[in-house]
This record gives C-alpha cells, sequence and structure tokens, in this order.
C-alpha cells in the first residue's frame, strides 16, 4: 500500500488562524505531527529554514473533526430508500440495517471502512470517531483474536491517514428493562468485562500513537444498563489516556417514551441522575430534550454530537440548537450512517433546520461571530476534537497538524472577499469539483490536488467486497 508522505512544514499564502485570514502562514510540526510554530507574514528565509516544506496553493484550515460513524452502514446507501410497510420509519429502516449487518464478513468491514475513510479525507475530516459494534461471528460466537473486526477499522484508518478514535460499543439488550437481545442483535453483544477485555486487545495490538485514541461507547440506555455502564467505566483505569464516553441518547421519541414508561423519566434525564457526564462524554442524537435537559447538558460540557443528513433520512427530529448554543453548549458534527460524506453539508443542515423552525435567517450566530459558516465551522470543531479526545480543531503550537486547503480559484471562491469564503464554502450547492484540494493528518500529506494515492487500489477492493455483499444468501 502507498506510504503517505510526511512534510516538516506547510505555507500557505492564507491561512484561518484565531477566527481570521491572516497571510503568508507558516505551519511547522515535529515527528509526531505536532504543530511546533505557526508563523503568520513568514518570509523566504523562514520558508528555507523549515526543511521539507509544502507550498499550498490555496488558503489552509483546520480540518473537521468526524464524531459519530458506523462505517459498515456506507456501503447501504440507496438500499433503504422505498416504502416497506404502511409507515417508514427509524425502527423499519433498523430492521433493514440488521439484515445488512449480519451478512458482513471482516473482509467486507475493511475495505468498506478503507474505501469510507479515503472519501472522508478528501471532504476534509481529518479524524472519525468510530462507534463500532459490530463484533463478532454471525452466531454470535467470538473471532479469534476478539477484536478481529475492530482490527481491520483500525487498519483502514492507518492505511489511509485518518486520525481515529475507536469507540467499542457495549450492547446487551434489545429494550428498557433489560428486555432479552433480539436473534439479529447476537452479533454487536457483550458483557462490560468482554468488552473491557477487547480493549485492551486492542491496545496491544494497535497501540495509542498521535493518530490513534480509544473511548468506550455503551450503544444507548435502552441497550445496556446503568450498573453495566458503570462497571465498564471503573475498568477503564486499567488502561492508559482517558478515554472519551460517547452513547446514542433520545434520538426518536418512540426511546423517550420507553424510557418514561420503565424509568419513569426522560433518557437524558436518567443519564444524568446516575451519572456525572461531563466534557468526557458525547452525547449523539440527543435530539428529544425539553429545556432543563437542555441546559444541563450546556453546564456539563458534555457535547452534543449532531448528525444532520443522517437525522433527517431517518426522520429523527431537529436538535434545538439555537438555544443550546446560546447556552455555551459544546456541539460537533458526525456522518453516522454516510448517506453524505461532506461537512459542509452538515453545517449547511444545521443552519437550515434552525431557519425552518424559527423562520428567519442567520441564526446560529454570536455577537463576536455574525457569520454563520465561522461561527458554526469552529463550534463543530472544536466540539469534535473534544469528543474524539484529540488535540486538533485550531492551528495552534500543541495541536496536531490537521488540515486542508482550500483553492481560491474555485468557481464557488473566485472573486470573493476573504470574509465570505467559509460562507461560500459551506453555502454553495453548484455543481463543481470538489474545492478541497489538499488533506494533512499529524504532518502527513493524505490528499493532494484533490487525489489520495490509494483511491483507484482501495476503491476496486471495495467494488469487490461490495458485489460480495450483494450475492450473499
Amino acid at each position: 500500500m502507498t506510504i503517505l508522505r510526511h512534510y516538516d512544514a506547510l505555507w500557505a499564502p492564507w491561512a484561518y488562524l484565531d477566527s481570521q485570514w491572516q497571510a503568508n502562514v507558516l505551519l511547522r510540526w515535529d515527528l509526531d505531527g505536532t504543530l511546533t510554530h505557526v508563523l503568520p507574514e513568514a518570509n523566504q528565509q523562514d520558508i528555507d529554514t523549515a526543511g521539507s516544506v509544502y507550498k499550498a496553493l490555496g488558503a489552509a484550515l483546520p480540518g473537521m473533526p468526524n464524531l459519530h460513524s458506523h462505517a459498515f452502514q456506507s456501503a447501504m446507501t440507496g438500499l433503504t430508500e422505498f416504502r416497506g410497510q404502511g409507515q417508514d420509519s427509524f425502527w423499519s429502516w433498523r430492521d433493514l440495517m440488521y439484515r445488512f449487518a449480519a451478512r458482513l464478513e471482516p473482509e467486507h468491514m475493511q475495505a468498506i471502512a478503507h474505501w469510507l475513510y479515503i472519501q472522508m479525507l478528501k471532504a476534509g475530516y481529518t479524524s472519525v470517531c468510530e462507534f463500532h459494534y459490530l463484533h463478532h461471528q454471525r452466531d454470535g460466537q467470538n473471532y479469534a483474536p476478539i477484536s478481529l473486526l475492530a482490527q481491520g477499522v483500525m487498519e483502514a484508518a492507518s492505511a489511509s491517514g485518518l486520525a481515529i478514535t475507536l469507540l467499542p460499543v457495549l450492547y446487551q439488550y434489545s429494550n428498557f428493562g433489560s428486555q432479552a437481545p433480539r436473534q439479529d442483535q447476537q452479533r454487536f453483544l457483550n458483557s462490560p468485562t468482554q468488552l473491557l477485555y477487547l480493549l485492551e486487545s486492542l491496545h496491544t495490538s494497535h497501540p495509542l500513537n498521535a493518530d490513534r485514541r480509544y473511548g468506550i461507547a455503551p450503544h444507548s440506555l435502552r441497550a445496556t444498563n446503568i450498573a453495566s455502564i458503570n462497571t465498564l467505566i471503573d475498568g477503564l483505569h486499567s488502561l492508559p489516556s482517558r478515554h472519551p464516553i460517547h452513547i446514542h441518547i433520545a434520538e426518536q421519541m418512540a426511546e423517550v417514551l420507553a424510557c418514561q414508561d420503565v424509568k419513569g423519566c426522560s433518557p437524558v434525564a436518567y443519564l444524568y441522575d446516575n451519572f456525572n457526564v461531563d466534557e468526557r462524554w458525547c452525547l449523539v442524537h440527543a435530539t428529544h430534550i425539553d429545556e432543563q435537559e437542555r441546559k444541563q447538558i450546556a453546564r456539563s460540557g458534555a457535547v452534543a454530537g449532531l448528525c444532520l443528513t443522517t437525522e433527517a433520512n431517518l426522520g429523527d427530529g431537529l436538535f434545538p440548537a439555537a438555544a443550546f448554543l446560546a447556552e455555551h453548549g459544546h456541539m460537533g458534527i458526525g456522518s453516522d450512517s454516510h448517506i453524505c460524506v461532506d461537512w459542509r453539508a452538515e453545517l449547511r443542515l444545521l443552519e437550515y433546520g434552525q431557519r425552518l423552525i424559527s423562520q428567519q435567517r442567520n441564526v446560529l450566530t454570536s455577537t463576536q461571530q455574525p457569520f454563520v459558516a465561522d461561527y458554526l465551522f469552529e463550534t463543530c470543531a472544536r466540539g469534535g476534537a473534544q469528543a474524539s479526545g484529540r488535540a486538533s480543531g485550531q492551528l495552534s503550537p500543541g495541536y496536531q497538524a490537521d488540515l486542508m486547503v482550500i483553492d481560491l480559484k474555485h468557481p464557488s471562491l473566485a472573486g470573493l472577499e476573504k470574509q465570505h469564503w467559509l460562507s461560500a464554502l459551506v453555502f454553495s450547492e453548484r455543481a463543481h469539483a470538489n474545492p478541497i484540494r489538499d488533506v494533512f493528518v499529524s504532518g502527513r500529506a493524505c490528499v493532494t490536488e484533490g487525489h489520495h494515492p490509494q483511491e483507484e487500489v482501495v476503491f476496486a477492493a471495495y467494488k469487490k467486497a461490495l458485489s460480495s455483499l450483494m450475492n450473499k444468501a
């Protein structure tokens, strides 16, 4: 597989630093890809003494973290867009997804993830939080090793150059009240002890580095219980690093009502009543929440993980983003089921949803930042970095050299003043080529001039895997 080139520095005619565009910026990093110098108005001598320098033909931005992914679901695109019963919903979609997941073998998983991660890089995502719950063989028996499928995902990320935070998922039950799991959920199931063993094996086979982190993911409060989550969190103390904790929460009204029926309160209230939810937590799809819960999430410092294109596709509903951000809540975006792999579309739909609710324009801004695109880009880059447990999301010393370079000659940007570049990047949906020229992760050139060096070979492997899946009984 093609090795990605590592540079010592990057020079760009423009770079987005501290909420503004600055000229002639030199970015230097160390062997781990951590930024050591960020120098605006760099001169030729600065560049000549910086080692191997990539001279970007465009404007540099921090890379966008993708805080929620189910990689295997990307191969399902287009397979569920038909009405199979009187009224389709998230739950009918889930049945189809389970049928698809039952077909997957390790070679399919790695091929799908590898191609997906290259697409993420080309879109300007520089890291992913992989919410990984497909663990076992089709009959629920362990692979040898137990982490075989997860290792395939890690290999896909490493080969593509994408930074990853792997979140092995704890899944035990089919619904609130510790109801027995369904037959088609057998591949997902683990006890807390078994999941910790799986996580320990990953730490051994794929040790932590600048682009590899681990966390945990109780799937949801309906799929596990308080005692099991506590056992899982307590067990993390024996492992290195401070692990992020991600959980699906309040995605669907049926989930909220079921929790109220069994537990006497909503999922968010139940979570906060039983855990010290803080900045380590990412609450994915916290869609159906009341005012008190919204304020509680904001105060706690947890990240609200929003996946706008998937949430729209599944008919989930709309998160109260305007009020949440006004309360200084933390927020990030993910591509989830990957019907869309484009952070610009996620930000665009985030704003448009609020416009449709409020019947106003330019809703998601602040008194300090009146430009919607700039405000959402910075907010979601910071929130995504927090959720990933990596120092990314801004071009500053001490942060990873994760960045993208946009083509200022692109039709959607050409001729505009710099204060409008991000607005045009996010809110243009015209039929033009991708405006993202280059993408770097920890100083490695993953995409140059719109091309990933592995994409032809990896796409061929993906097509072969997809053909196998489509023909599999």
